[in-house]
C-alpha cells in the first residue's frame, strides 16, 4: 500500500479509501466485521433473544382448520347478511369478517370435532370458515352470520331457533312450509 495520505469516505456498507491520483482502494465489510463475541453487542443480541423468546408467550390468532385458505365472500353473502340481520333484529358489520374455506372437504376437524362451518372472533375481526362442500349453503352461511351478529358462540334458541330457524331442523322444516 502506498505511504500517501488518504481519507476515508463512507459508502454503503464499504468504505472507499482516496490513495495517490486514481487509486482507490474498496474495504469490504469483511475488513470491518468486529467478532461476534464483542461485548459491545451482547446487550444488542440479549435483547433480541428476549424479545423472540416472549412471542412464544404472547397470544396469537387461533389456528384454523387444517386446509383452510381465503376466500373473498360470495355475491349471494351480502344478501344472506341482509336477511340475518333482519331476522335477528341485530345489525353488524359485513366488511369485519374474514372469508375461508376448506376446498372439498365435507367436514372440518376442530377442537369440538368436525364442523361444516365455523365462526370466531380475533381481535376486532371474525373468521368464518366453511367446508367446501356447503360454501354455497345458505343456511350454513348465515348460521355463521348469526354467530358474529349475536358476537357469541353457543345457539340460544330465540334467534337460531325461533327468529331464523338456522339450524338443520328448523331450515328443514322452514323449507317444507
Amino acid at each position: 500500500m502506498p505511504s500517501a495520505e488518504y481519507t476515508g469516505t463512507p459508502f454503503a456498507s464499504s468504505t472507499v479509501e482516496n490513495l495517490d491520483g486514481d487509486m482507490v482502494q474498496d474495504l469490504s465489510v469483511q475488513h470491518h466485521r468486529r467478532p461476534i463475541n464483542d461485548t459491545r453487542l451482547r446487550p444488542l443480541w440479549v435483547a433480541l433473544l428476549a424479545i423472540a423468546g416472549c412471542s412464544s408467550f404472547a397470544p396469537g390468532e387461533p389456528e384454523l382448520p387444517h386446509g383452510a385458505i381465503p376466500i373473498s365472500p360470495r355475491l349471494a353473502y351480502r344478501e344472506w347478511f341482509t336477511r340475518t340481520e333482519q331476522c335477528s333484529g341485530t345489525s353488524g358489520q359485513f366488511q369485519r369478517i374474514q372469508w375461508f374455506v376448506v376446498p372439498g372437504a365435507e367436514t372440518f376437524q376442530t377442537e369440538a370435532g368436525p364442523k361444516v362451518g365455523m365462526w370466531e372472533k380475533t381481535g376486532g375481526m371474525a373468521r368464518i370458515v366453511i367446508a367446501g362442500r356447503y360454501v354455497d349453503h345458505e343456511m350454513v352461511v348465515r348460521h355463521e352470520m348469526l354467530h358474529h351478529l349475536l358476537d357469541r358462540e353457543g345457539h340460544p334458541s330465540e334467534y337460531f331457533t325461533d327468529r331464523c330457524r338456522l339450524t338443520w331442523e328448523t331450515w328443514s322444516a322452514a323449507s317444507a312450509d
